[in-house]
């Protein structure tokens, strides 16, 4: 079962409706809100941790453990990044070169959609180079 120990987290507005995307991606938007992660090349600023409705307030964990939500199966071990929907994918060391390493999956999950727990550092993101 998918888990979380906070760490840094902070607030921003969310500047579109983000009430199905709890434990997902985020990133920052030109208009100072916090919006989904949409390619798999965007740097995640953390993991959403609430259900926010547009203009609302979104909780966002930038370092520490927490559930994210899977665009497909994860392993323990897995480094991982955002996909193009904003949930955790899988990335490998030089073949995703252009995509940002921000975790590492610590507990397992299923399949798309699917819970995994894995550490959060949005702090410092480095290529899977």
């Amino acid at each position: 079962m998918a888990w979380t120990i906070p760490g840094f987290s902070f607030t921003r507005v969310a500047g579109a409706d983000l009430s199905s995307d709890q434990y997902k991606y985020v990133k920052l938007s030109t208009t100072d809100t916090v919006i989904l992660c949409a390619a798999a090349t965007d740097v995640p600023i953390g993991i959403l941790q609430n259900a926010p409705a547009s203009g609302a307030e979104a909780t966002i964990m930038v370092t520490g453990i927490s559930k994210v939500s899977s665009d497909a199966a994860l392993s323990i071990g897995n480094q991982i990044g955002t996909s193009a929907d904003g949930q955790a994918d899988a990335k490998t060391a030089g073949s995703d070169t252009t995509e940002y390493v921000v975790g590492v999956v610590l507990e397992a999950s299923s399949g798309a959609g699917a819970l995994a727990t894995a550490t959060v550092n949005c702090l410092n993101p480095h290529r899977a180079s």
